[in-house]
């Protein structure tokens, strides 16, 4: 037989596990805009039944319930979720990263307009054939020397804010370093306090949060796989434990450890660079070295890295891979290539200064300073007007011997040919173009890379707020959801405070009101 007081034993637990869940609905609604928190609730456990039978009361038929008690306070979370989101995240650092250098460089290239390249070229062709009809007139030279001055300040422009910005890239990579190392610390430190916690057999979902927070920006700045190892002792089944994160390449292969949940490290994320030309050859993660070409990890790194520019030898032949090394290699190649035809079309004619002497001293047009190149490198950087140009118009050579061989003070022949040389054409690689189509080229495949990276931008930021959506429709706070839960606790906690109302009425009745009669 039940005890007397048997029904305020149940109220009272009905109103202390009411009180827990009132206490976690008010912390859900004081953190509603925390960045990174979880909702969490209280699951509701039935309390050990009141035995069916006993050793003094075999005929007790079923058995009464004792109520109910808080078991744990666990987040309300979709790992599936957690997932995808870190996987669009991940795509988004790399095509954001990518777009945004790509955009700068457009600013630098600055095509088409008023101010660029290709309208400066324009104008240097216009004043030789300016030149052309008057080759004898002062002005005209005055203007050709200072359009090329002109067109060689502007690819000197170019490729030094190139660089420069390629500088800037280095430096955000450094920094981008710094925080994947950082943010492996962090998650480090706080498996630590949740290896300590979890073996008691509690939840530190505040800890948790802060995990996954930190685990979200990871992964934009690198490909992760996170894998969770159990923390042992006497943690409850739904403890989460520690996690390990791997760095895995673009088929989920493992390039090294990031954070070792067995050993409780952070292993160190390290870039290096070449000592010749200063671009990444290599990566280290931990003790595990790779070159650059093993690291085919998505995300902002790796982005960056692309963008600043990587370095490989193959076959005894070292490649400059990158987006700023590949353009400012392909205006090297252009100012290179165009000095040199240039020069060579001027030396063949005759100028003022070789009229006036009755002989030719071939003269160059344009000069990369006190180097001799020998190949493009550099070659956009040093072009200049050569010092015999810029001493003297008279040394332009804008006469050509006609067929006799003579040369007359009002020939032009080699002003023509020298602004000629624009359609001229000139080897690349495998294939042959002109100066006009291969600059066109260029502009053209920058215009198509920034357009589908800015597309990819969109795309994986369409997709990761789509998915962050429905994560937010799980995990994060509603007041709405949270006010109504608030009135259903509430009311149950009333209606166990009236079932405790109810006893006392019952017991003062039995105790007060009960074996009176026959006194």
């Amino acid at each position: 037989m039940t005890s007397t007081f048997y029904g305020l034993e149940t109220a009272k637990r009905g109103m202390f596990t009411q009180q827990s869940a009132l206490s976690t609905t008010a912390h859900n609604v004081a953190n509603a805009n925390t960045p990174g928190y979880t909702r969490q609730r209280v699951n509701f456990v039935q309390t050990e039944p009141y035995p069916p039978t006993s050793k003094n009361s075999p005929n007790i038929p079923g058995q009464l319930g004792t109520g109910v008690k808080a078991g744990t306070v666990e987040r309300v979370r979709e790992g599936f979720l957690d997932i995808q989101y870190r996987s669009e995240n991940n795509k988004l650092g790399y095509w954001d990263s990518r777009a945004n250098a790509l955009e700068k460089m457009e600013e630098i290239m600055n095509e088409p307009s008023d101010t660029g390249l290709s309208i400066t070229m324009d104008r240097f062709w216009q004043s030789l054939q300016d030149l052309a009809l008057d080759p004898t007139n002062a002005g005209a030279r005055s203007v050709v020397r200072e359009r090329g001055v002109a067109l060689a300040e502007t690819f000197n422009y170019l490729s030094t804010s190139l660089q420069s910005i390629q500088g800037d890239l280095k430096n955000e990579l450094n920094v981008s370093v710094k925080e994947i190392n950082s943010l492996a610390n962090q998650i480090n430190n706080v498996n630590k306090q949740i290896s300590e916690i979890e073996p008691h057999g509690y939840l530190p979902n505040d800890l948790y949060d802060e995990r996954d927070r930190l685990i979200d920006q990871l992964s934009s700045l690198a490909n992760i796989k996170v894998t969770n190892t159990p923390s042992g002792g006497n943690a409850i089944d739904i403890a989460e434990g520690s996690v390990t994160i791997e760095l895995v390449d673009d088929n989920g292969k493992s390039l090294g450890t990031l954070v070792d949940s067995k050993f409780k490290r952070a292993n160190e994320f390290k870039v290096g660079y070449n000592a010749d030309n200063g671009l990444v050859e290599s990566v280290t993660i931990g003790s595990k070295k790779m070159d650059i070409l093993e690291f085919n990890s998505t995300g902002k790194i790796s982005s960056l890295i692309d963008s600043y520019g990587y370095t490989y030898e193959s076959n005894n032949t070292v490649f400059e891979k990158g987006l700023f090394p590949d353009m400012v290699g392909k205006l090297d190649t252009m100012a290179f290539e165009f000095a040199k035809q240039f020069n060579e079309t001027h030396r063949e004619g005759w100028s003022i200064e070789d009229y006036n002497n009755g002989a030719q001293t071939p003269v160059d047009f344009f000069s990369f300073g006190a180097t001799t190149l020998t190949n493009p490198t550099g070659a956009s950087s040093l072009l200049q007007v050569s010092k015999d140009i810029i001493e003297s118009t008279d040394h332009i050579a804008a006469a050509f011997p006609n067929s006799t061989g003579n040369v007359t003070i009002g020939n032009s022949a080699n002003a023509i040919r020298l602004a000629e040389v624009k359609n001229s054409t000139f080897r690349i690689g495998n294939e042959t173009t002109t100066f006009q189509n291969y600059y066109e080229g260029i502009i053209g495949g920058m215009a198509v890379d920034a357009q589908e990276a800015e597309r990819l931008t969109t795309n994986s930021q369409t997709l990761r707020d789509s998915v962050d959506t429905r994560r937010q429709s799980v995990s994060a706070v509603s007041l709405d959801e949270e006010m109504t839960n608030m009135i259903q606790f509430q009311h149950a906690y009333n209606a166990s405070a009236r079932m405790i109302t109810m006893q006392d009425e019952i017991l003062d009745r039995i105790i007060n009101g009960m074996g009176l009669s026959g006194r």
